[in-house]
């Protein structure tokens, strides 16, 4: 009687969807905080951009230098360390007296958590086969909007009985206890691992891409990674990261000050309802993993199901947008926005998936080039939007520009062809 495949490819996903969501815990905290900081350290509207952008320059500018460690040491050692240094630096803005040293713990968080999703989409790449591939990456992007979630809701209730100071010290805790377990139980690759057994590794490996299977004894060099940064495909998808990430980056910063300054809602409101349309996003990363394999399976296309898929769900995440300007109501328009929402992280798992379809043996680096193009336009979003405010006294533009920039992502997402492979 043949063996039944044991699920340690499941075991591993978990551990790193949980590393994605404690990540995500410290660096959300600081969007709901915001104002009370801003308030307690006496900051300008400028300041708090910088202070809130600071660990995106950091983040982008570490995106492929991270993910060359993750393929020299491994995902277990990096993740590692990653986590000992995200959590370290939670702690330095906890007990931060001033303005330079909170933009240095958020420097120092954008190092440290540079490397987690370069590594984890390699990872992904190795553990999961073909067919639930682009579930897995939604997985993971739905950990992101867990921790994201969680940080928005929870750090309302803490500000008020602990203060901020204390509610960044607790939140350095987690990623601690996390790297412990994760280094004694996670293994690189299925086959390293001893609970593996013969039915599950052929699963895995029957959807392993030759370019990946040759990664093992692969070495990156300066002129492939250039190579790549000049691939045509690659412009794209930086194109369309650097729009998703914008987007989300409002909502993950400037919208609860957003909702209190249009809506007059309280503080402690405006994180739920940060916390409500993260939630779209939560779902919407699970469910677009789901459609993209299932339109993969049947239609064998990637084209179909990734460029499709994200050029579709980031036109309609523009459209609700747009319309939720025009909404009087806060109901109304946090409903549209949690939709828009919803569809904008439709598309995450098609980029993560179309990294891996063309990255061959460089996903790490591909990754790595994507998202650091991306975070450049996070890192520069809550200073553009402060400044925005300051010129003309009208959050509500806002969301007119950010109509704007998912049209410009769904653009980019038509035109991405995944079979084109880089190397």
């Amino acid at each position: 009687m043949t063996d039944r495949p044991t699920t340690v490819r499941y075991r591993t996903l978990s551990w790193l969807t949980a590393a994605a969501a404690l990540a995500y815990l410290s660096r959300n905290a600081v969007g709901v905080a915001e104002s009370t900081i801003r308030e307690d350290l006496h900051l300008t509207l400028n300041q708090s951009g910088w202070f809130m952008s600071s660990f995106f320059w950091t983040y982008s500018l570490f995106q492929v230098p991270s993910g060359w460690f993750s393929e020299r040491s491994g995902t277990r050692v990096a993740l590692t360390a990653f986590a000992i240094a995200w959590s370290i630096a939670t702690l330095g803005i906890g007990v931060a007296p001033g303005f330079w040293l909170l933009i240095l713990a958020q420097m120092l968080m954008g190092i440290a958590q540079a490397g987690i999703f370069p590594a984890s989409c390699n990872s992904i790449g190795f553990w999961m086969p073909m067919a639930q591939r682009s579930l897995a990456c939604g997985i993971l992007a739905a950990g992101m909007q867990v921790g994201a979630i969680f940080a928005s809701g929870l750090t309302g209730e803490l500000l008020t009985p602990l203060g901020w100071r204390w509610v960044f010290i607790v939140y350095s805790i987690p990623g601690i206890v996390w790297a412990a377990g994760y280094f004694v139980r996670f293994r690189d690759r299925p086959e390293l691992d001893s609970r593996v057994n013969a039915a599950e590794l052929s699963l895995i490996q029957a959807g392993r891409t030759t370019e990946q299977a040759e990664a093992e004894g692969d070495s990156g060099e300066l002129s492939e990674l250039m190579a790549i940064a000049r691939s045509p495909v690659m412009w794209l998808l930086c194109g369309q990261q650097t729009c998703r990430a914008a987007g989300y980056m409002f909502f993950a910063s400037w919208f609860p000050t957003f909702l209190q300054e249009t809506r007059g809602v309280s503080v402690k409101e405006s994180g739920y309802l940060q916390g409500l349309v993260l939630a779209g996003t939560l779902v919407g990363g699970i469910f677009g993993g789901m459609l993209t394999d299932w339109i993969w399976r049947r239609t064998g296309s990637l084209r179909i199901s990734r460029s499709g898929v994200g050029a579709a769900s980031l036109g309609g995440c523009a459209i609700l947008i747009l319309a939720a300007w025009s909404v009087e109501s806060v109901w109304g328009a946090v409903t549209l926005l949690t939709i828009g929402g919803l569809l904008a992280a439709v598309a995450g798992p098609c980029a993560i998936a179309a990294t891996i379809d063309i990255g061959g043996s460089r996903v790490p680096q591909v990754f790595g080039l994507m998202n650091m193009c991306g975070n450049i336009a996070a890192a520069s979003c809550p200073i553009l939007v402060g400044r925005l405010f300051e010129w003309t006294a009208n959050w509500n533009l806002v969301l007119l520009l950010f109509s704007g920039v998912f049209f410009a992502g769904a653009l980019s997402w038509a035109f991405v062809n995944p079979q084109h492979r880089v190397r």
